[in-house]
């Protein structure tokens, strides 16, 4: 299987597939995501329990192309009466990279009616498409050479948990940080919800993006608890329906109070309500305490402990590329995953004041704690004056950021610790082969 992830937490990823699965089994780092070897049910703990993974991607098929017929041709090679029957739905979901092809709508429409063909010639009759809820999503990869069709087991993507309504209190849009990167950031700063790790705070919350997945890791809660699977559907993984249900039994056993404290608030009444109705919905409104004040001004709420924040960035910020984006999935370049940064600073004014006050205030206040940041300002450091311990590449959607350690003093900054590891960059191979 294949598990697409943003730009720079592949390592992450592996990790967190090697604890849900054991070390025994075949796991490999790939562009973009990783490889993951197993049968459907490593899929369906996989949809389950992943926080990092954007989707589960099945391979059915691959080769080589040059043009649309070959991609027919590829396609009639997939045993489609094994996956889908004339009664049922599906959908294509078509991303490229760098194809010789002029329209990747004809290549859709051409694995399309492979699959129509090979169900008719079998049957007499042809299933339908669905492009909201299809019984078997497929997601089609392009590269220059060779084409990889996949069955999307997600679905609908991994970081809807199921809790959130963007209906809610008036706020509009998608939030600019999905869950998926609020726990590559846990992730990255190994914050697990032991008591070792120590509180978490978030004083910009926005939504409670941060605060209520840190919240759900240490109550144990499986982000798939809330939401369906589009394997749910598929024909192979009908017999193992027994096993899916002990699984999400199994997931709600391990269920527990948390071990630490998290805290969040922003400096808008209206955002820290609809964060707290937010942690209601996704079960963990009793493990965070949410207080509306400003970042500037707001006490320590324990002596010690983690500061965890995506601040406001201030002005909507240019794409850079897509390298952080779903390179294989259903929402290629879709203005779901474009984003929109959060706007605005907390008490007004520009950036440089905000985080030049924001700095004195964590000298004067926060000593001892350890913060991480996450923006797109590469100087960031030299707007805070203090010298970060770590920096981690990144992708905010398609903004490329750093997510900055620093490790807080009084009244002025700590050298950078010698045993930290540097900056990395994602890998750079080719997206990998059923």
């Amino acid at each position: 299987m294949f598990l697409p992830c943003a730009a720079g937490t592949e390592a992450l990823l592996v990790d967190e597939c090697v604890r849900l699965l054991g070390a025994g089994t075949r796991i490999e780092p790939a562009r973009g995501g990783v490889v993951v070897h197993g049968d459907a049910l490593v899929a369906m703990r996989l949809n389950l329990h992943s926080r990092l993974a954007q989707r589960v991607l099945w391979p059915l098929v691959v080769g080589v192309y040059e043009n649309e017929h070959d991609l027919y041709d590829l396609a009639r090679k997939v045993p489609w009466g094994q996956w889908i029957t004339p009664q049922q739905t599906f959908r294509i979901d078509t991303a490229a990279q760098r194809s010789p092809l002029h329209s990747l709508n004809f290549a859709t429409l051409r694995v399309k009616d492979a699959v129509c063909d090979v169900i008719r010639d079998a049957t007499g009759e042809r299933p339908s498409i669905d492009t909201r809820w299809p019984d078997l999503p497929l997601s089609l990869f392009l590269s220059p050479t060779h084409a990889t069709l996949y069955a999307d087991t997600s679905g609908e993507a991994l970081f809807k948990r199921g809790w959130r309504d963007e209906r809610d209190g008036g706020v509009k849009g998608e939030a600019p940080l999905k869950e998926t990167l609020a726990a590559a950031m846990l992730a990255a700063a190994g914050w697990q919800g032991r008591a070792e790790d120590g509180p978490l705070f978030d004083p910009c919350c926005g939504a409670g993006t941060i605060a209520i997945e840190a919240a759900q890791i240490a109550c144990g809660i499986a982000p798939g608890l809330q939401r369906r699977f589009a394997f749910e559907k598929m024909l192979p993984f009908r017999t193992h329906q027994n096993a899916w249900s002990a699984m999400k039994t199994e997931a709600r056993a391990r269920q527990r109070a948390p071990a630490v404290a998290i805290f969040a608030g922003d400096v808008a009444f209206r955002m820290t309500d609809f964060a707290a109705r937010n942690a209601e919905r996704a079960g963990v409104r009793s493990a965070i305490e949410f207080k509306t004040a400003d970042a500037l001004q707001r006490p320590p709420p324990v002596p010690s402990g983690v500061l965890m924040m995506n601040p406001p960035y201030g002005e909507r910020i240019a794409p850079k590329g897509a390298r952080g984006g779903e390179r294989y999935g259903p929402e290629q370049g879709s203005a779901a995953q474009r984003g929109t940064p959060r706007q605005g600073f907390e008490g007004g004014g520009s950036s440089a004041d905000f985080f030049s006050r924001l700095a004195t205030h964590w000298k004067q206040h926060y000593a001892g704690w350890t913060a991480w940041v996450l923006s797109p300002d590469m100087k960031l450091p030299q707007a805070l004056r203090l010298k970060e311990s770590r920096r981690v590449p990144l992708w905010n959607g398609p903004i490329e950021c750093r997510l900055f350690r620093f490790d807080l003093v009084a009244g002025s900054a700590r050298k950078q610790a010698p045993n930290d590891a540097p900056e990395s960059t994602p890998p750079t191979q080719d997206p990998p082969a059923p």
